[in-house]
């Protein structure tokens, strides 16, 4: 199964990091977090990669190209020009790193992979979060489930997101921020069927509201409820927060 990871917004509310880099490349211990991500879907066997990029595309593409020397130990001999690498990574990744354009929104991104992908179930995520949550068990949820073509990960939110109605695994609504009453919200980590293409049709197609909202109203979008631990670093405030769990190795997606 093919890991699809959002890559391309322009992660406004991180300012202070996106003016520089885009979001998923902001560190957290020294690594992006999107090879945090990355790491932890291959921890389940999930090595191979679809990146969704957009913004400063650049900086993602330029990081995978050098990822063997920057993260190996390297010999160099400046007399004879000798260059050895020492350590070499033990990663299994198969990446594809697609452009999306850089105006695209997410529905438009996902649709833009559809040669890559259209032929077979997916996993997706946004590259801006982090989870402990059972990635064999969210699979095994998603296939027991009939006449599904999304099942999204539900998590406990900050006060300041928005949330899920539910009707037992089945997503009906998406509340705003001021009516969530369940306590749940999308936190990314979705199975997905490749008939979700079927409700894309341009690059303007917002997924979580024109593509969700379709998918739930043909009842056809269920959600797999993870009472763990989830994150994701929409603001500085956030950041701080992951750091500090990776420094005191208290992160709870650290399981490799």
């Amino acid at each position: 199964m093919k890991v699809v990871i959002l890559a391309g917004g322009f992660g406004t509310r991180l300012s202070e990091e996106t003016i520089i880099k885009p979001k998923p490349m902001v560190e957290i211990g020294h690594k992006p977090i999107l090879w945090h991500i990355m790491k932890y879907y291959s921890y389940f066997g999930f090595n191979e990669f679809v990146i969704a990029l957009g913004y400063k595309a650049e900086f993602v593409k330029d990081y995978f190209l050098n990822y063997q020397k920057l993260d190996s130990d390297l010999y160099l001999d400046f007399s004879s020009k000798e260059i050895k690498q020492k350590k070499v990574t033990n990663e299994k990744w198969k990446i594809h790193l697609i452009d999306t354009g850089i105006n695209t929104l997410t529905g438009g991104r996902i649709n833009r992979l559809k040669s890559l992908i259209d032929k077979e179930t997916f996993l997706l995520t946004y590259g801006d979060g982090v989870s402990n949550v059972n990635l064999k068990d969210l699979i095994k949820f998603h296939k027991k489930q009939k006449n599904t073509t999304v099942t999204l990960t539900a998590v406990h939110p900050p006060a300041r997101f928005g949330g899920i109605k539910f009707s037992r695994n089945r997503v009906k609504s998406f509340a705003e921020k001021s009516q969530v009453e369940e306590g749940w919200i999308n936190g990314g980590f979705m199975v997905v069927e490749p008939e979700i293409f079927n409700y894309i049709d341009r690059d303007q197609n917002i997924f979580e509201t024109d593509v969700l909202e379709a998918v739930a109203k043909n009842n056809k979008l269920t959600a797999y409820k993870h009472n763990g631990f989830w994150q994701c670093m929409d603001a500085l405030r956030d950041k701080y927060l992951l750091e500090s769990l990776w420094k005191k190795n208290e992160a709870p997606w650290r399981v490799w």
